[in-house]
């Protein structure tokens, strides 16, 4: 990953819109980043269903202009409409929640009556595949908006599943220059810097690990990792063994109790996807997990805990989202005060290197043109992808290795087939990928009723499927 800045260019009068603008939390980020960001300015439209959440984050967003160390200004505004919101904009944000928690808790929690565990349950697995049904709809329909006011702005989705809201993107509008960004692999890489610090005395950047991405997002995997020059998988086979005999000492401190144990997870399904494939899983455990057969790591929660991750509820969820309804309104009020923090995230990077600023080489979802060869035409992958001003370029990422091959190919048919099953609102054909996912090991007639169940309970968000 690199990226290079360009003398002292800048871009002023840019209009940035924000689908889910009333976003409590990841709007903030955004916000910090922009307020961080020197050489951009100009406006950012905020536009949500909610429309008081986007004018809480008008007031909030404005505030970061008072702060000295703001070297980006931009004035936010909340608008009504879609419409309005994207009317002449450069770049489009999508980061929304495709229904409520309510849904969200059938598409996580249902399942347990049938034996499935899902610690996320937003990309893959049972719960995945009816939050697509939810929110393939609202993508179609904003890729209209998106080709009546702003055919030419970049599109940069933070939405899950984010494979399927991607390619429901470009489904609809097959023009539109839109991309999809996920953080899981830098945590990856973040853990990398861990462990050379730890085990080498290293201080490293995430910037200065390069490496090839592949697979499908949430599901990804690093065919190559090196720095400066040197191979660093033999050096994380190593530092595998030694993490592992250090967990296994503090869990007989602890008398095996995980809950003990700061943090949610410990890598292991992470470590134990390298030891049986020799490729470098580049995902949080709780959605590598998700991915593979549910024997392996989620048979019941007492083999979750086990592997050292966690079942993330969706009444935590909502706990969450109350504590930052709170956050909000003291931020509205200046009882707690907008502050700029690095966020991590390359969004703003993104936008810079598009507008010549600087290049910049990460990993993003876009539609397979060749990166990956093994894996179908037009499918939406995971890959390392060039940015400049000339666009955003997938780079050549070659071919799945053949151990993890059927893994990845067998989740890439199955999304294929919910998005033509959406597009065509054909539930059967969403079905038939549904029972072949690899959580879902019921008999036929169960999946059937468990499908049908689920269905009801998210049907205020799938009236077309039943017109």
């Amino acid at each position: 990953m690199s990226s290079a800045i360009y003398g002292d260019k800048r871009v002023d009068n840019l209009k940035i819109a924000y689908i889910g603008g009333g976003s409590r939390g990841w709007a903030w980020g955004l916000m910090s980043d922009l307020a961080a960001a020197g050489d951009l300015s100009g406006c950012v439209d905020l536009y949500d269903i909610d429309f008081e959440a986007a004018k809480a984050n008008e007031v909030i967003g404005n505030k970061f202009n008072d702060l000295p160390e703001a070297v980006g200004k931009w004035t936010y505004t909340a608008k009504r409409t879609i419409g309005e919101a994207l009317t002449g904009a450069d770049f489009v944000i999508i980061s929304i929640l495709p229904g409520t928690f309510d849904e969200m808790e059938s598409d996580v929690h249902h399942p347990e009556k049938y034996g499935i565990y899902q610690p996320v349950g937003d990309s893959t697995g049972p719960g995945g595949i009816i939050r697509a049904l939810r929110t393939i709809p609202m993508f179609r329909e904003i890729a209209r908006a998106v080709r009546d006011y702003c055919p030419k702005a970049y599109v940069i989705n933070y939405t899950n599943p984010m494979t399927l809201a991607v390619a429901a993107l470009y489904k609809e509008f097959p023009e539109i220059r839109a991309f999809g960004c996920c953080h899981e692999v830098f945590g990856t890489k973040y853990l990398i810097t861990r462990m050379l610090k730890e085990h080498r005395g290293l201080t490293v950047q995430r910037e200065e690990l390069v490496s090839n991405v592949i697979g499908v997002n949430h599901f990804t995997w690093l065919t190559d990792l090196t720095l400066h020059g040197e191979d660093l998988f033999p050096f994380y086979a190593e530092a595998i063994e030694k993490q592992e005999a250090k967990l296994n000492e503090e869990l007989a401190l602890v008398d095996n109790n995980w809950v003990k144990i700061a943090g949610s997870t410990h890598d292991r399904v992470k470590y134990d996807l390298f030891k049986r494939y020799g490729v470098m899983a580049a995902a949080g455990d709780r959605h590598l997990a998700e991915f593979c057969e549910g024997s392996w790591y989620l048979e019941s929660p007492e083999m979750v805990q086990k592997w050292g991750y966690s079942l993330t509820t969706v009444k935590w969820r909502k706990e969450d989202l109350e504590k930052r309804l709170a956050r909000s309104a003291r931020l509205q009020s200046g009882e707690e005060a907008v502050k700029i923090s690095n966020t991590g995230e390359e969004g703003v990077k993104q936008m810079r290197a598009l507008l010549g600023l600087c290049d910049l080489v990460t990993n993003v979802n876009l539609p397979n043109v060749g990166q990956i060869p093994n894996l179908p035409m037009g499918a939406v992958v995971e890959t390392n992808a060039t940015f400049t001003a000339g666009g955003v370029r997938p780079v050549m990422a070659g071919p799945v290795p053949p151990q993890i091959l059927n893994l990845i190919a067998r989740i890439s048919a199955e999304q294929q087939m919910v998005l033509e099953g959406a597009f065509e609102h054909d539930l059967d054909k969403v079905f038939a990928a549904f029972c072949n996912d690899p959580l879902v090991r019921l008999p036929l007639a169960e999946a059937r009723k468990m499908f049908d169940e689920m269905i009801e309970n998210t049907k205020g968000y799938l009236t077309e499927y039943f017109e």
